[in-house]
């Protein structure tokens, strides 16, 4: 696998009075996982597809572009998690993986059967930010059919789900579903 295609050498930046990623943190991280993925046992501490899915950059004026920088890390991520499980299946077989999937998406099963306006938490404090039950409810009944009944659904889709905002118990807690989301994404990379 080419890592050039999946890691170009620079980005584009926005205009001087607009925010993007802070140029210096992309680089560093971007350098990192370009050492990681073309030496993979040299690498103190190598990325993985989790950590390109949970890594952030402080905005700055003038940054990279965001867009750019997302959908540079999404293919870095698809071929982490594409490594990853060829790794595990050279490692333990095919088996073992398909029993990591089961183990995984009948996780997720579960909190998805969940009654509508109940699958994840509400906030604690009254003027917290959530996000709108119903937003998230019709992504998850998306998954439900991309998970037992073969419909179509990308995992862009789920990467760049955008909930309308609620405030605290109208809404369910961001951090919950957002790491739900993680672990979807983490499934629909390792299957796709």
């Amino acid at each position: 696998m080419d890592i050039q295609r999946q890691i170009p050498a620079s980005f584009d930046r926005v205009q001087r009075n607009q925010y993007g990623y802070n140029a210096k943190q992309v680089d560093q991280f971007m350098q990192r996982a370009r050492v990681s993925f073309e030496s993979p046992g040299s690498a103190a501490r190598p990325v993985k597809s989790a950590d390109v899915r949970a890594v952030s950059f402080d905005p700055v004026k003038g940054g990279y572009s965001a867009s750019a920088v997302d959908a540079a890390l999404d293919r870095l991520e698809d071929a982490l998690a594409l490594r990853e499980r060829d790794e595990l299946v050279a490692e333990r077989g095919e088996d073992a993986w398909l029993r990591e999937i089961g183990r995984l998406a009948g996780l997720l099963r579960g909190r998805l059967h969940r009654p509508d306006g109940e699958r994840f938490r509400r906030p604690a404090k009254a003027k917290a930010r959530s996000y709108n039950t119903t937003d998230v409810d019709d992504l998850c009944h998306d998954l439900i059919g991309y998970l037992e009944e073969d419909k179509p659904l990308s995992v862009d889709n789920v990467r760049r789900a955008v909930f309308r905002p609620a405030v605290g118990k109208d809404g369910y807690e961001e951090n919950q579903v957002d790491a739900f989301l993680d672990r979807v994404v983490e499934l629909m990379a390792a299957i796709d």
